[in-house]
C-alpha cells in the first residue's frame, strides 16, 4: 500500500487537495490528522485532562463557558465529562515565535502527538487490510513531525507569494487580527522550505516519484490539474498487480516498508547536512 502524505502551511490549499484526493475518481482514503487531533482531546480523554492540567491554571478561558451551546449549559459538560475546550484560547496561548510560546506549543504537541500517532497506525492497519492501494496522510506538521519518513510520496501544496498565503488565511478567518494571522504562519516552518525539503525527497532524479510541489497560485481548478497529473504518475508507480501482491504476501510488505523507511531516513539525513539544520529544527 501507498502512503501518500500530504501537507502544506496554513492557507495555502492543502485542504483543497484532500478533499479532491477523497473524491471520485480518485477516492483514496484520508486520514487527517487535525481530525484526529481534535479526537484526541475530547472531553473525557487522556489528551483533554493532561492539557486542562497543563494550561488550565494559568488560561482561565481554556474552556467553554456553560453558557456556551457546545456545553449543553452545564459546567460539566454535555456529556458530564467536562467542558471542550476554548480552542481560540489555546491557540493564543501556542501560537507565536515568541521563546514562551514556542515551548508552550511543544508542551502542548508532547501531549497530542503521541495520541494522534497511535490512532493513524491503526488506520493504516485497517485500510492496508481492506486492500487499498494507496492512503493520504494529511498532516500539516509532516516534516517538523518526522512523519515524512513513513512516506512512499510527498505532496507539498504551496505558494510562491507570502502575501497570498497571508490574504487567503484573513478571508478564510475573518475574526483573526493581523497579529494572530501572522503568528499561526510563522508558528510554522517556511512552505517554500517545505517545498524544498519536498524536492530534496528525489535525491536529483528527475522521475524519482518520492516528492511533488504543487504551487496553487491561482485557481481551483489549476490545482485539482496539477492533483491530476501527479496521480496519473504516482498511480503508474503503483500498478494493480503489485497491490494485490503486498496484499496477500505480508512479510514482502513488511520488506518493502522498512526498505521505504530506511531510504527516508537517510534521505532526511542528507537533506539535513545540505540544506543546513533549519530545516531539523522542530517548530511545533
Amino acid at each position: 500500500m501507498r502512503v501518500i502524505g500530504l501537507t502544506g502551511s496554513i492557507a495555502t490549499g492543502k485542504s483543497t487537495c484532500s478533499q479532491t484526493l477523497s473524491s471520485p475518481p480518485y477516492s483514496l482514503p484520508l486520514i487527517d490528522a487535525d481530525l484526529l487531533a481534535r479526537k484526541a482531546v475530547e472531553p473525557g480523554t487522556w489528551g483533554y485532562r493532561r492539557i486542562v492540567a497543563t494550561f488550565g491554571p494559568t488560561t482561565p478561558d481554556l474552556l467553554l463557558p456553560a453558557s456556551d451551546p457546545l456545553c449543553g449549559g452545564k459546567e460539566d459538560g454535555p456529556n458530564g465529562k467536562g467542558r471542550p475546550l476554548n480552542r481560540p484560547a489555546l491557540g493564543r496561548r501556542v501560537f507565536g515565535s515568541s521563546e514562551e510560546r514556542v515551548r508552550d506549543r511543544k508542551r502542548l504537541n508532547a501531549i497530542v502527538h503521541p495520541a494522534v500517532r497511535l490512532y493513524m497506525a491503526r488506520a493504516l492497519l485497517y485500510y492496508y487490510l481492506l486492500g487499498h492501494w494507496a492512503v493520504v496522510l494529511d498532516i500539516p506538521l509532516l516534516f517538523e513531525s518526522g512523519l515524512d519518513i513513513f512516506c512512499s510520496t510527498v505532496m507539498v501544496v504551496a505558494v510562491s507569494d507570502p502575501k497570498i498565503q497571508m490574504q487567503r488565511l484573513r478571508d478564510r478567518d475573518p475574526h483573526l487580527s493581523a497579529e494572530d494571522a501572522e503568528n499561526r504562519v510563522k508558528s510554522q516552518v517556511d512552505v517554500r522550505e517545505k517545498a524544498a525539503r519536498c524536492e530534496y525527497r528525489n535525491n536529483g532524479k528527475k522521475n524519482a516519484g518520492k516528492g511533488y510541489v504543487l504551487y496553487n497560485d491561482g485557481g481551483k481548478e489549476d490545482l485539482k490539474l496539477q492533483i491530476a497529473d501527479v496521480m496519473v504518475k504516482i498511480r503508474s508507480g503503483s500498478p494493480r498487480w503489485w497491490s494485490f501482491l503486498l496484499l496477500v504476501c505480508p512479510p514482502l510488505m513488511a520488506t518493502v516498508a522498512s526498505w521505504e523507511v530506511l531510504s527516508n531516513w537517510w534521505l532526511r539525513r542528507k537533506t539535513r547536512k545540505e540544506r543546513g539544520e533549519e530545516l531539523a529544527k522542530t517548530k511545533m
